[in-house]
């Protein structure tokens, strides 16, 4: 196997289209996209750094939306293409002291769950996944120093093997959440409690994390 490495700055204008060209040079076919890079600023949205602020949109939304489009119509010929895109738990509800991040990914899984629908019958996978608070240098860079009421993180492996079990479905969803007991909450925070119910949880488990 060879592996390129295309260091890139995501929240630059274009992405897609400068990652699109680079790959043409190297004379490779995509066939397969994941897009996984994304960070978050934990903390009161009205304290947030505009400039951290733009950047967050810009590389949460904007090359999402970029480098998949730059992308897209390779993937729709492969034949058996796929298109991955990492969104969040944090899709699912608002989230106080990470609401910038939530907003972004709530925008990464509707997209896809969309897209999901206009690819069917091009052989192309589309799907959106939504991990919970998994084992990486994510709090890290948020800026908070743990996940949100001290919640149990999940593998990276087994982020991505709940991703491969799914794509390798007959009929893929549109979306899915990993980790049984994520699936579970987010069940229970549509069925049994109200909008203002769930705000105010999140809001009290993100306050604990500060």
């Amino acid at each position: 196997m060879q592996v390129h490495v295309v260091p890139m700055d995501l929240a630059m204008a274009n992405p897609g289209q400068a990652l699109a060209a680079h790959v043409e040079r190297l004379g490779l076919r995509v066939t397969s996209l994941i897009n996984n890079a994304g960070f978050a600023t934990f903390g009161p949205f009205h304290r947030t750094d505009p400039q951290r602020m733009r950047r967050e949109i810009a590389v949460d939304v904007t090359a999402v939306a970029d480098i998949s489009h730059a992308f897209i119509e390779q993937l729709r010929t492969a034949g058996r293409g796929v298109l991955v895109n990492v969104a969040s738990m944090a899709a699912y509800q608002p989230n106080p002291r990470m609401a910038l991040y939530g907003a972004t990914k709530a925008f990464v899984l509707s997209l896809t769950e969309a897209w999901w629908e206009e690819s069917r019958g091009t052989g192309l996978r589309v799907l959106a996944l939504s991990p919970g608070a998994t084992r990486t240098e994510f709090f890290d860079v948020a800026g908070s120093t743990q996940a949100a009421g001290g919640t149990r993180l999940a593998s990276p492996v087994d982020v991505v093997r709940t991703t491969l079990a799914t794509l390798d479905r007959r009929n893929p969803p549109p979306s899915v959440i990993a980790g049984r007991m994520n699936r579970v909450m987010a069940f229970l925070a549509r069925r049994l409690a109200t909008r203002r119910q769930v705000i105010r949880v999140i809001g009290r488990l993100t306050a604990d994390a500060a």
